[in-house]
């Protein structure tokens, strides 16, 4: 009997239990999440805290784990929006094969080509609409260790990363391809005849990685909040690293000519030095909640 009571009890006042449940729940989400933001991890040098997970293998694949979790949510996130994609991939087809006069203008000469021009395009879309997300759970694995001033700035930094690499794949688009299109479909007075496969081929991939490439300041942050690098090591270093861009732009560029390349050399350079700025700003982040700390204890 008392069995029966209580269950009847529990069915009347679910609806109570389930409305006082809502009502706690902004204040229990932004309770954990001031926590996640706020609280101060061990202060080790990373190295050491690498070789502590290295040795104990417990520690090891507890973190692989993590890991694995995270990539997975960030795989089933693409996975959503390529789906996504196919919505308007066709007319962002057309939209990318205007600098060499249309669709039309494409010849394909496979049976299977188009389809994989398609798929190509998707994807691109898809990566950069996840983009964020993705971001989000790359800083989810590595917050913990973060600094509380530094795991502020990396979430803030979750929406630049996608605006970094939609000015890159902008810059690639409107500046880079206009220049060496020209150039590159008639080179040597030979007129070149554009196949779906190697054109889009060629587009999406020079947009992706100078889209990449712009991602270079936030990298450089985030590898100065955890300890990494160090902004003094990049401002002594700067000759050799505008010498890695030079071979990096070479690698990049559609085309040999020197104009092309100085094309990404330049906004690679001068995101260079805003990423030292940026090191520095991270750096002294750090070097502050490490200096509270101490003094706390």
């Amino acid at each position: 009997m008392h069995k029966f009571f209580h269950t009847l009890w529990l069915i009347i006042s679910a609806p109570f239990r389930i409305i006082v449940w809502l009502v706690k729940l902004p204040f229990r989400t932004y309770k954990k999440l001031h926590h996640f933001l706020t609280y101060v991890p061990e202060d080790r040098p990373v190295v050491d805290a690498l070789a502590t997970a290295i040795t104990s293998k417990d520690g090891l694949f507890a973190q692989i784990d993590i890991l694995r979790k995270h990539l997975f949510r960030a795989l089933i996130a693409l996975v959503i929006t390529v789906s996504l994609s196919f919505l308007f991939t066709e007319r962002l087809i057309d939209y990318l094969a205007q600098p060499v006069g249309g669709i039309e203008v494409l010849k394909a000469i496979e049976v299977t080509e188009s389809i994989g021009v398609f798929m190509r395009v998707a994807l691109m879309a898809g990566v950069a609409i996840a983009l964020p997300y993705i971001a989000f759970e790359l800083w989810l694995f590595v917050a913990p260790g973060l600094m509380p001033r530094s795991r502020k700035f990396g979430l803030i930094g979750i929406p630049l990363a996608t605006i970094l690499f939609l000015a890159g794949a902008a810059f690639a688009y409107f500046v880079m391809l206009p220049a060496a299109l020209p150039f590159l479909l008639n080179f040597m007075g030979i007129r070149a005849e554009l196949r779906p496969n190697s054109y889009f081929s060629f587009i999406t991939g020079v947009m992706f990685w100078i889209g990449v490439a712009f991602e270079f300041p936030l990298v450089i942050y985030v590898l100065t909040a955890v300890g990494f690098v160090k902004p003094d090591v990049l401002k002594q270093q700067w000759r050799l690293a505008i010498v890695l861009i030079a071979v990096l732009a070479a690698a990049i560029t559609p085309t040999v000519d020197p104009v092309n390349m100085a094309l990404v050399m330049l906004p690679m350079s001068l995101l260079y030095f805003i990423s030292i700025g940026l090191s520095y700003v991270a750096y002294a982040g750090r070097e502050k909640s490490s200096e509270a700390t101490s003094a706390q204890v």
